[in-house]
């Protein structure tokens, strides 16, 4: 139990640190590999729950992370190749990269209920963070009116992964 709380904590400061590891304001390339980078760590995530995970709603969970964040990274990719924007790695998008082979390796060494918790723990922390980096970075500095439009359309859908997480970790403390 000690250690999914640090696990946790660990997730948290490194996400936040993802979050403020930009100086300046991304300009749209960059905002397109964030958004690109976030979703992919999640999906990896989620297929590695997928296959580890023996826990239902963990599963269920699981794929729906794979299937949402697949169709975002889907979308985006569409805006930024009809925009001719070449997504531009920056100091947040490789830190999330960094976080997401971290998260991954430490979710590879837990089984059983100490994997499940560890993954919806993380997956309630990332999916805060990536809301306040949209509510404070990527909506505000996003320049490209569809791009914009994009990040605020798919906002909610990160809201409801967030709610469903807090449900499933919530269950677990039962």
């Amino acid at each position: 139990m000690k250690a999914a709380a640090f696990f946790a904590a660990g997730l948290f400061a490194l996400a936040s640190a993802a979050v403020s590891a930009q100086s300046a304001a991304p300009n749209d390339a960059q905002i397109a590999a964030i958004v690109v980078t976030a979703n992919q760590v999640d999906i990896d995530a989620g297929k590695l729950a997928q296959a580890q995970s023996a826990n239902k709603e963990v599963k269920e969970f699981a794929q729906r992370m794979i299937t949402d964040h697949t169709g975002v990274n889907k979308a985006a990719t569409e805006l930024v190749t009809k925009l001719k924007v070449k997504p531009e790695e920056n100091p947040t998008s490789k830190s999330l990269k960094a976080g997401g082979d971290d998260t991954l390796k430490r979710l590879k060494g837990l089984k059983g209920a100490e994997f499940d918790k560890a993954y919806v723990d993380n997956e309630v922390t990332y999916h805060q963070t990536v809301i306040d980096a949209l509510d404070k970075t990527l909506i505000p500095n996003a320049k490209n009116e569809e791009l914009k439009a994009l990040l605020v359309k798919v906002r909610p859908a990160f809201v409801a992964h967030l709610e469903h997480a807090k449900h499933i970790q919530a269950s677990f403390k039962k």
